[in-house]
């Protein structure tokens, strides 16, 4: 089936001696294949009718030898080659049309007639490139055969031809040409002869190299390219790019050789996953494709590296010497420098000018191209120069800044110098796009070891600036190519966070040496610096957007917090007026930036500041101005951000948010100023902002909020009718936007009432009257009815969000039918048939459950019991893992009612209930780990809150059995280690139900031994340390067993104490002192257990090799007692020891009980008494002497002073 195809920048062209001139391979990334409009041989209009006539004038013809065939023929395909087919006129041609004319033609053109093959070749390459078609596999076969016979039977004076012809065949089609490869691209192929550098012959040289790049074109529906035919194209490729330029090719057909090769290499890196091969250097590649992103540029002449290597510091990049040429000045030349001083410009005018008139067209390109500076910046040094192929001129000043008249350029004179720099500026672009193609299909850890060959780490005074993509930014005349290097750069920057954080410059530089995280501080600031030079010189709104994106990429990765500050004030001053461009993308971009600015690892006390100062009146007038701005900018006549946020307005630093306030205006106020022609009236023809505008500032608000609460909170009100307004608009985004704004207000409270009340965020709370207010008000409005909008779950997902938002001490003063509305919204949604609404609903319950005037009602916590139990049955594992974690919640509420509410509470909970419940997250714990880890959690919860009434009944005996087999089998297993730190954690929360036959049942002595393993075996140091947490848990003796249980129990308690700085991981060291302290309380508890029958197992622990160490360790433990953070330093649950005298107490208390079993009848020998008394005073003597000898120590130090 043949197709259509967009063919992008396809501009060949023809002289009349059928010579191309010029040619650009398509796109890649353009749509292929169209459905066709109109049935096979069905063409009307005036249009197609000379195409049917054609067709049929061919059709009707037979081959033969007459000289009436040749010359109908010759009629035929030179009216068929000169329609413009361009035109709309045709666009509604069939594929199979275009494909059965050609066909039919070449079954009509022997191949003895080399002047009608060469026709039919222009013929074929015309209709396929201006139709956009791609052609079907019969057609393919036919065709692509009958070239290949041309080129091994015909004169090579076709062979360019037909080479063009087969690039056009084989477009989108590799996958289908495999039975020819072995004649194109074998040891002896046609493209491989041809496409040699050594090859004499440029036009047979291009044609070939673009056909291997259409070759190496991928669909993403068909396969790529094999070996070793892949190799041989990359070979072919590279080796072109590589080689120098003849001494008698013109220097246009040498750039679109270029052209072709690079799009060709793009083609090749866009199949997939880059992999280190021989054939394949990365290093090469790179090095060729930063010296064509220089190719002609004005004023850089530099000699590239054959090769790039990984380094931290840049490759030495040579300057040639510049061999004067004779001064003979051509005419254009003469009048340039003749009318220089008349036409030169002052960049502010130039910059107006371009400002005005066109901006990103191909028109702008010519324009630009030739010499119009339209970058507006200037790096003016020593060894500036022009350099091109051919042309030489004197340094110190680009001359391309010289020329500063477009109408220079459409003399005749001129012309051919200004369409080498359009060309020069293609093969430049081409660079760049082939580059952010390697940046797609390498892994980021391999191409930042040549980072510092891309972007600079000084700005280079006093010597020649580095050759970096901010040079192509700053210096390239064309606004295409400079948007193609921040294209590149933003790529590299996009998920470059963790490379870049080990940058560092807050400490002293050192003298010695500079260290890598300086280098890369370094390379920050540089880049900070040049792409805020870029921003306030470019004019070009396309470009514009650009940098403000490319911007925004470097905020989000880099490490401030590690850095010296100062680096986003003067950013932060340039970018406020572009929050008022006329272009819809410059402003949408500088609201992304500005929501990369409050969200980065928020609060910076830069940003801070800069949020706290007044109006932008006075900062727009002070430090960096922009140079657009001009006392007649389209940006002074409306200012509403300075109205909004201005000194009068803006009462100090405790006055409103200037940037909230911008943000609201632009969400709700409509528009005093005209812009282009791109923006997009409001909601129902209201002159508002565009959407993505409004999306944007909404975006920001929510980053504001969530990173800046403090700041907001003054404006909680307005934001919570900014919301309301959004919540009641027609446009699904706004109404989501609107939701999440609602849901991070409400969280920003949340964390305002969690934290210390001693911490100077508390003294700042919002009080809770203001709270209430402010969700009645919301709950009052179109949220109710967003939940129950069923035509757009994902607005139903966020408003369920953001009813789990609302503050607990809030909630319990809203009125109750406000109170009972959430609840039984929440509960409706738990049965929807979209499973994101449906997980939201539950997550929702999981958080009511915890609320204070919730969790005491019965019937509440029954009603959420059977829908999160429902839930966990559901399909989704999205849902389930929110019901298990919801599970959690109400479970941990379950055992704080136990101990504040009491039997009363038990009683009235059904039983039923409870079983189930205890079977559901059995059942749960043995799915995926995202669901595990959680239910484990509830487990334990559960066979916590079991009494006798319930251990009697026999219904439980079976479920509780089950529930302790899926505990012990989670910690012995191979989940991750938050399901087994869980595992652990719920062991011991079942140890502390004093009612479970600890001792005696079944499972007992596995989950003992489930324990022991790990806290002894388990890399996870988080996770020894709960299993050794759990095992000092149970309270009397009897519940570890017989003597034989208790033996495991210590040895394995003292081996891990031991051992307890082994491993293999060096995070884990961090845990080391908990993991240690743990231990050594966990070995105290079982000393205070110990029975006579436990003292043989005790002694033999103690008298070996390991006494020493435990004696030592013990010391130590109890001499830094409470002064060892917890293993919950990341934000884990804590765990629960003893406070510092109860370790002493407990020691002195168990020698004291030891020692009265000295003489008694019950101990048959007294040898492994004495030993455990032996241990147990040489820690007490010790631990006595180092504390008095401490006291000491203190005493002349005091007085001594």
């Amino acid at each position: 089936m043949a197709g259509k195809v967009t063919f992008l920048g396809s501009n060949s062209s023809f002289s009349p001696d059928g010579k191309t001139q010029g040619f650009k391979s398509a796109s890649a990334d353009t749509s292929r294949f169209v459905s066709l409009s109109k049935p096979q041989h069905e063409l009307d209009g005036s249009a197609q009718a000379q195409i049917s006539r054609c067709f049929n004038k061919l059709r009707s013809l037979s081959p033969s030898d007459s000289a009436s065939l040749k010359t109908e023929l010759n009629l035929l395909f030179d009216e068929l080659i000169s329609e413009n087919y361009s035109s709309s006129n045709h666009d509604n041609i069939p594929p199979e049309v275009v494909c059965e004319i050609l066909v039919q033609a070449s079954r009509l053109v022997p191949l003895s007639q080399e002047h009608l093959i060469i026709k039919l070749c222009q013929m074929i390459h015309q209709l396929l490139n201006q139709l956009q078609i791609i052609v079907d596999e019969h057609t393919l076969d036919v065709l692509v055969s009958y070239c290949s016979r041309a080129l091994r039977t015909c004169s090579s004076w076709t062979h360019s031809e037909v080479l063009l012809a087969l690039s056009s065949l084989v477009y989108g089609n590799g996958s289908k040409c495999q039975r020819y490869l072995p004649d194109l691209l074998g040891p002896s192929g046609v493209l491989v002869k041809y496409g040699d550098p050594k090859q004499p012959d440029i036009e047979l040289r291009r044609s070939a190299v673009h056909c291997i790049a259409n070759l190496c074109l991928s669909v993403p529906s068909q396969p790529y390219l094999e070996e070793p035919y892949k190799s041989v194209c990359y070979g072919i490729l590279l080796r072109t790019l590589q080689s120098t330029k003849p001494p008698d090719v013109d220097d246009i057909v040498f750039c679109t050789l270029l052209q072709s090769a690079l799009k060709g290499m793009q083609y090749f890196l866009n199949g997939g996953k880059w992999k280190a091969v021989p054939n394949q250097d990365l290093g090469a590649l790179l090095a060729v494709l930063k010296r064509f992103m220089f190719y002609g540029l004005p004023g850089i002449s530099v000699e590239m590296p054959q090769v790039l290597y990984p380094a931290p510091l840049p490759q030495y990049e040579t300057i040639p010497a510049v061999k004067p040429e004779p001064a003979q000045d051509t005419p254009a030349q003469k009048k340039t420098a003749a009318s220089q001083q008349k036409k030169r410009k002052s960049r502010g005018k130039g910059k107006k000018g371009a400002g005005e008139g066109k901006q990103d067209g191909e028109a702008d390109d010519v324009s630009a191209a030739g010499g119009g500076d339209q970058s507006g910046w200037s790096h003016g040094s020593q060894s500036s120069m022009l350099t091109s192929p051919s042309v030489a001129t004197p340094q110190l000043y680009p001359s391309w800044k010289k020329c500063s008249s477009d109408s220079e350029f459409s003399d005749p004179e001129g012309g051919m110098q200004s369409k080498l720099r359009l060309y020069q500026a293609r093969v430049r672009q081409s660079s760049l796009q082939c580059f952010l193609a390697v940046v797609k299909c390498v892994e980021k850890r391999i191409l930042y070891g040549y980072w510092s060959s891309f972007v600079p780490d000084a700005p280079g005074i006093g010597g020649p600036p580095p050759l970096t993509l901010l040079t192509i930014a700053l210096k390239d005349p064309l606004p295409k190519v400079r948007a193609g290097s921040l294209q590149v750069l933003s790529a590299l920057l996009e998920g470059s966070r963790q490379f870049l954080s080990t940058a560092e410059d807050t400490g002293a530089p050192r003298q010695a040496f500079t260290p890598f995280s300086a280098t890369l501080a370094a390379s920050i600031r540089e880049l900070h610096r040049g792409l805020l030079l870029a921003l306030i010189a470019e004019s070009s709104c396309q470009t514009l957007t650009q940098v403000l994106k490319c911007l925004a990429h470097l905020v989000s990765n880099v490490p401030y917090n590690r850095l010296r500050p100062g680096l986003l004030s003067p950013l932060w001053k340039q970018i406020r007026p572009y929050v008022r461009h006329r272009d819809v993308n410059v402003r949408v971009s500088s609201l992304t930036l500005f929501g990369a600015l409050v969200s980065t690892q928020a609060p910076l006390p830069e940003v801070q500041l800069l949020l706290q100062q007044p109006g932008s009146a006075s900062s727009l007038g002070s430090g960096i101005s922009t140079p657009q701005e001009s006392p007649l900018s389209w940006r002074q006549p409306a200012r509403r951000d300075e109205e909004a946020s201005s000194p009068a307005a803006a009462e100090g630093p405790e006055g409103p948010c200037w940037l909230l306030q911008l943000c609201v205006s632009l969400v709700t106020q409509p528009r005093e100023e005209p812009y282009s022609d791109s923006d997009a009236g409001g909601s129902n023809g209201a002159p508002l902002e565009p959407s993505p505008v409004r999306l944007e500032a909404l975006q920001v608000l929510a980053h504001l909020v969530k990173g800046y609460f403090s700041l907001a909170q003054a404006s909680l009100l307005e934001l919570g009718q900014l919301s309301a307004r959004c919540l009641t608009e027609q446009d699904p985004s706004v109404q989501l936007h609107g939701a999440k704004l609602l849901e991070e207000l409400g969280t920003g409270i949340i964390q305002q009432y969690r934290a210390d009340a001693n911490t100077p965020q508390s003294a700042k709370r919002v009080p809770v009257n203001q709270v209430v207010q402010f969700w009645s008000e919301v709950l009052g409005g179109p949220l109710i009815s967003a939940l129950q909008n069923e035509h757009h779950p994902t607005l139903q997902t966020s408003a369920c969000d953001t009813l789990s938002s609302i503050l607990p001490q809030a909630f319990s003063q809203l009125p109750d039918k406000t109170q009972v509305l959430c609840i039984t919204i929440l509960l409706g949604l738990t049965y929807s048939e979209n499973s994101l609404v449906k997980a939201a609903a539950v997550r929702a319950l999981g958080v009511y459950i915890l609320f204070p005037c919730l969790r005491e009602d019965v019937m509440f916590v029954a009603d959420t019991a059977n829908a999160i139990l429902t839930a966990l049955d559901d399909r989704s594992p999205n849902v389930r893992a929110k019901a298990a974690w919801s599970l959690g919640n109400l479970t941990d509420t379950l055992i704080v009612n136990m101990q504040s509410v009491g039997l009363e509470f038990q009683e009235d909970f059904s039983d039923m209930l409870l079983l189930n419940m205890l079977r559901s997250a059995t059942k749960a714990s043995a799915d995926k780990d995202r669901v595990k880890s959680n239910a484990v959690r509830a487990l334990g919860n559960l066979l916590h809150f079991l009494q006798p009434g319930h251990l009697g009944k026999p219904v439980f005996e079976q479920p509780l059995l089950e529930a302790m087999r899926a505990l012990i089998d989670t910690v012995r297993g191979d989940a991750t280690m938050k399901v087994r730190w869980n595992a652990c954690y719920a062991l011991g929360n079942a140890f502390r139900n004093q009612h479970l036959p600890l001792g005696s049942a079944v499972w007992s002595t596995e989950a003992f031994s489930a324990l022991s393993c790990v806290v002894t075996s388990c890399k996870n140091f988080k996770v020894r340390i709960k299993s050794a947490a759990a095992l000092s848990v149970p309270a009397t003796r009897e519940c570890y067993g017989d003597s034989q249980q208790f033996s495991e129990v210590w040895r394995s308690l003292a081996q891990a104490l031991e051992h307890s700085e082994e491993t293999e991981d060096f995070l884990e060291y961090r845990y080391c002192a908990s993991l240690r302290s743990q231990l050594c309380r966990a070995l105290l508890h079982l000393l205070s257990l110990c029975q006579p029958d436990d003292l043989p197992a005790l002694g033999s622990s103690v008298s070996g090799q390991s006494r020493p160490a435990l004696q030592a360790l013990l010391i130590s433990h109890l001499r830094d007692e409470g002064l060892v953070p917890s293993a919950g330093a990341d934000g884990e649950e804590a765990l629960d020891h003893s406070t510092p005298e109860d370790g002493w107490t407990l020691l002195t208390d168990t020698l004291t009980r030891l020692k009265g079993l000295l003489g008694e009848p019950v101990m048959d020998s007294n040898e492994d008494l004495e030993s455990v008394l032996s241990f147990l005073q040489d820690v007490v003597r010790n631990f006595e002497e180092m504390k008095e000898a401490e006291s000491k120590e203190s005493s002349l130090v005091l007085g001594k002073s």
